[in-house]
This record gives C-alpha cells, sequence and structure tokens, in this order.
C-alpha cells in the first residue's frame, strides 16, 4: 500500500517536471554521488566545478546513520534524496545546475531520483546512469513506449556507453551537451566522477577511523609493575 501511494506521487510529480532550459550557459556545476558505510548508513557528496574548466570550487557532504527507506527499484528517490539535499544546504557556492548517478525522467513513472532532487532543489538536474534498466535503445536514443526519454552517450573507447537524462528545468538536448562539455578522461562526466571520488574517499576514512577505534577498546590497559 505504501509503495501504491508513493506511486502515485510520482505521477504526479512528473507532472509538474520542466523539460525546457532554465540555464543555457552555466557558470558553476555540481556532482552528486553516494557511497554506503552499511546498509544503512550513506555518504553524500557534492562537488561543484566551474564550467567549462572543471577547476573545483567547493566540496561537502553529508552522513546519515539508520536510514529506514530500503532499496527498492524505481523508489530510489526516497532513500538518498533528502540526504543530498542536506549536502547542498552545506554549499556557499550553489551550483546552476546539478549532474547526479540517478535517472531522470528514464523510469517508469518518468520521475527518476534526478528529477526528484531538481523538483526539491528548484534546479536543473541531469541523470547519467551507468547501465540501462528499462527503454528500447535504438541509434543511440532510449524509449520507453514511443517516448524518448534518454540518449546513450559513447565516451571511452572499448567501454559501455553511458546513459543520459534530464531531470528538471532542462532539455535532453541541452542534458547531452553538457555532459558532453563536461567530459575528461575518464568515463563518467568530470563533476559527476570527482563527486564518485570523493564519495570513496571519505568512506575510505571513516572506515579507517572505526577500525582505530575498535583496536583502541579491543586492546587491554598496560598494568604498571
Amino acid at each position: 500500500m505504501e509503495l501504491d501511494r508513493l506511486k502515485k506521487e510520482q505521477m504526479q510529480l512528473a507532472e509538474s517536471i520542466v523539460l525546457k532550459d532554465k540555464v543555457t550557459k552555466p557558470k558553476l556545476i555540481g556532482g552528486v554521488d553516494q557511497s554506503y558505510l552499511d546498509n544503512s548508513t550513506i555518504i553524500s557528496a557534492i562537488v561543484v566545478c566551474k564550467f567549462p574548466s572543471m577547476e573545483i570550487v567547493e566540496k561537502k557532504y553529508t552522513i546519515r546513520e539508520n536510514v529506514k527507506f530500503p532499496y527498492i527499484a524505481g523508489f530510489l528517490a526516497y532513500r538518498e534524496v533528502p540526504i543530498i539535499v542536506e549536502a547542498f544546504e552545506k554549499l556557499e557556492n550553489k551550483p546552476d545546475m546539478i549532474i547526479c548517478n540517478f535517472n531522470g525522467i528514464l523510469h517508469p513513472r518518468k520521475c527518476g531520483a534526478a528529477s526528484h532532487l531538481g523538483i526539491s532543489l528548484n534546479i536543473p538536474t541531469i541523470g547519467v546512469a551507468k547501465n540501462k534498466l528499462l527503454g528500447k535503445e535504438k541509434e543511440g536514443q532510449v524509449f520507453i513506449d514511443s517516448q524518448l526519454r534518454a540518449v546513450a552517450l559513447k565516451t571511452k573507447d572499448h567501454a559501455n556507453p553511458i546513459y543520459v537524462s534530464p531531470g528538471h528545468l532542462i532539455s535532453l538536448t541541452t542534458s547531452a551537451k553538457i555532459v558532453t562539455k563536461c567530459l575528461k578522461e575518464h568515463k563518467l562526466p568530470e563533476p559527476l566522477y570527482l563527486a564518485h571520488r570523493y564519495a570513496v574517499k571519505l568512506k575510505k576514512k571513516l572506515k579507517e577511523k572505526d577500525s582505530k577505534i575498535q583496536q583502541q577498546t579491543n586492546t587491554p590497559e598496560k598494568i604498571s609493575a
């Protein structure tokens, strides 16, 4: 019953998605990615870059423990978007748009997590996915029920494409152009690649910290003679 309610909510949100360009010449672009310390502890990392140079301007993150909403395909927004919003609110340099490691309108109800995030923040968002979980691909375009929802971009030789879909306040054409201009030597657009690297680095540091604390706790105290 809860999922039925959320499905209806997603369909209602989909009606408010705007696929026209709010920003055509961004100065700052953010990348967002998440990593997990465990199944219920999520790190959300956001990196803001100058466009088109990709120079890093600012980095922020948020950690949330005891996340209750489980991972359910098609409902990732309810698990991760609130944490991203927390990280975004810490930024002193707000980006003109955000590239997310989610789908936008490439979603069964046309409202993926990138669209949720765009609506939540009232900011243009672009969804970038490494895998195509639904839709039919034809000549680099992805369709759902004959509707064009995403494009497949081949960003590296001998690598699978990434799938770009608009989230909110941006068109599919502009989404693809922005992602292409953000590419450097990596498969992912640079803001998203940097956010991923930052999230992984944070996870490693926190695990090392926890490990040291655990070792100290388990080390018996020395008794003076």
